[in-house]
């Protein structure tokens, strides 16, 4: 274990963390890597330049620190990336600047159309190819706790009756909470999903005008792969979404509904 790779994306999150002031045990506890490998990622970034400024380009010291670990002297990630989306660069293009999707919808409609890339390797494309700004806003106010969590989680709505099957069918509420005023976003889902999760926290996202820097959520096997006290193991996909937008994962506690007391008391209040 102690010998075990990552991914960039992997160590992307390692280095967003200890950006944002979370020490090696934090970081470590929250990524399921041990302490070791966390401290040699680090060593290697602060070595080529990584501080905890914002203007740290935080992926591109974790591919730095990938390619020195495998030390192959071939960086093909850019070459192999504009294979795959040059083709449809021009669809790309009129989607973000024409139709203004997001990015993240993007990702979607070319997965949909069988294009299988990373939305970090969209992201670089659309910088690169497209002109896209590398910096997504977030909500923040220096000094304070504002704009610095938010919670979200499932909950059960009831049954409605859907008239195109002619049957009751069960809806579901992702709740979306700013912890520090208790402002709430609902979106409103038939499933509970990877698409349901991430669209719903997009849609947050423009509602509140901003990206938090960290969002707790339930152990929910959308985005939780493995849920773990100390070494949870997140969805790749709701992991590469998280480092797109900007925000921290931090997931709750198992089975411990105080880990998200926010979300959880608004709910049974209702």
């Amino acid at each position: 274990m102690s010998d075990k790779e990552y991914t960039v994306i992997e160590i992307v999150d390692v280095l967003r963390r200890r950006a944002v002031g979370d020490k090696i045990s934090a970081i470590a506890r929250s990524t399921g890597m041990n302490r070791k490998t966390v401290r040699k990622y680090i060593r290697i970034a602060e070595g080529k330049g990584f501080t905890k400024e914002p203007d740290t380009k935080v992926e591109d010291m974790a591919y730095a620190v990938f390619r020195e670990l495998h030390d192959n002297g071939n960086d093909r990630d850019g070459s192999t990336r504009d294979s795959i989306l040059l083709p449809h660069k021009e669809s790309i293009t009129d989607w973000v600047e024409h139709e203004r999707l997001t990015l993240t919808k993007v990702h979607m409609k070319l997965l949909w159309s069988g294009v299988k890339t990373s939305y970090s390797s969209l992201y670089r494309f659309a910088q690169e190819h497209i002109g896209l700004p590398g910096n997504h806003g977030t909500v923040r106010m220096a000094e304070t706790e504002p704009g610095e969590v938010a919670e979200v989680d499932f909950g059960r709505l009831g049954y409605l009756f859907d008239k195109t099957l002619n049957r009751m069918r069960l809806l579901y509420a992702l709740v979306v909470t700013l912890v520090f005023s208790r402002y709430q976003y609902v979106h409103i889902t038939r499933k509970q999903d990877l698409p349901a999760l991430i669209g719903g926290i997009d849609e947050a996202w423009e509602f509140f005008g901003g990206v938090t820097r960290r969002l707790i959520i339930d152990n929910m096997k959308a985005a939780v792969v493995k849920s773990h006290r100390y070494e949870p193991i997140f969805n790749r996909t709701f992991l590469e979404y998280s480092q797109y937008q900007g925000f921290i994962i931090d997931p709750a506690v198992a089975r411990h509904p105080q880990g998200k007391a926010t979300v959880e008391r608004l709910a049974t209040s209702r």
